[in-house]
């Protein structure tokens, strides 16, 4: 596990960016699933965030860009004090520790979502100008789906690996229907703990660095079925629909119908959750996290009943989901985290 301790150049060269001596201390901070350490720096009653972000392993560059074409759009992020790219070191703003997870519930979801999708609407109005800006292509929603077969089902589970003949047709129907969407700025992790409620009412977003140009509903679905908190699925698809009328509003996807824009929904909620167990069982088991283990039970719901709902039009989904259902529930229900499926 990594230190709590901070590199012992951390503080003065945050110090030295603030213009301040070294009467302060850095103040260890929950972090996230990366290798990233953050620590909270309180200096003349004001506290800001240093992060030690090794250079070899993160994406300090893309995260400093990101924040910069979030920041002109008028959306929320932390501020920039300065950056050692070199070093991997930022000092940032300071957030705060407030997650809208943790204030979510009925009363409050609707308004906190309508809150949630004006910045989508905001992001999905930026051009990053650049041509060679990375994408959501074959390749990278390959590489996430690969990670399903040998983290969850062989390496959690001890279980085997789906057939080429169940694994390419489910894969390439799933890829298809997220490379037919129209594309937007996607953060790839817009979920209720990197949204962050602030004291002047605005929704701060933060862990961007990994955002490419992709399908118009990622970052919706991420949000609406999210990993950490479950809504009823009625619920969760009159939000799906009322953030393509905000669309349509604005003079987008007006040829879309209700039924094709919850089709591209669930089948992108499918095809991010797939990565996610993989994702989730490769952080217990490489990266010593268990605390992740909590979380599958829910993906998998979202997995199962998505392949439910659309398995007896698909060929490919029916497959799977028979494969999923024979081979791996009896394994998953074997284990301590997975007994109430």
């Amino acid at each position: 596990m990594a230190s709590s301790l901070p590199p012992a150049d951390l503080l003065p060269w945050s110090l030295s960016l603030l213009g301040a001596g070294n009467a302060a201390e850095l103040d260890p901070v929950s972090g996230d699933a990366s290798a990233r350490r953050y620590f909270r720096l309180y200096l003349d009653g004001a506290s800001y965030m240093a992060v030690d972000s090794p250079p070899e392993s993160q994406k300090n560059a893309e995260f400093l860009s990101v924040r910069a074409l979030l920041s002109t759009a008028g959306i929320t992020v932390p501020n920039l004090h300065g950056a050692d790219l070199a070093r991997g070191y930022l000092l940032l703003g300071d957030l705060g520790d407030r997650m809208l997870l943790q204030e979510l519930d009925q009363d409050t979801a609707g308004r906190s979502y309508q809150q949630a999708f004006a910045v989508l609407l905001a992001m999905g109005s930026i051009d990053p100008g650049d041509p060679d800006w990375p994408r959501y292509d074959d390749a990278l929603l390959s590489e996430e789906l690969g990670r399903f077969p040998p983290w969850f089902a062989q390496q959690l589970l001890g279980g085997p690996a789906p057939e080429e003949a169940i694994w390419r047709p489910f894969a390439e129907l799933l890829k298809a229907n997220a490379l037919e969407q129209p594309v937007v700025l996607v953060h790839r992790d817009f979920h209720s703990r990197n949204l962050m409620p602030q004291a002047d009412g605005t929704l701060a977003v933060i862990d961007f660095q990994d955002a490419v140009i992709g399908p118009v509903t990622y970052d919706l679905v991420s949000l609406l079925r999210d990993c950490y908190i479950r809504w009823q699925p009625q619920q969760v698809e009159a939000w799906a629909l009322s953030y393509l009328e905000l669309l349509q509003q604005q003079g987008q996807l007006e040829d879309v119908s209700q039924a094709q824009f919850l089709r591209w929904f669930d089948l992108m909620g499918l095809q991010r959750h797939v990565k996610v167990l993989g994702t989730f069982a490769r952080l217990y088991i490489r990266d010593q996290k268990p605390a992740y283990l909590d979380d599958l039970p829910l993906v998998i719901r979202y997995v199962r009943e998505m392949l439910a709902k659309y398995r007896n039009g698909e060929q490919a989904l029916a497959a799977f989901d028979d494969w999923f259902e024979a081979e791996l529930m009896p394994l998953v229900r074997r284990q301590s985290w997975g007994a109430g499926l």
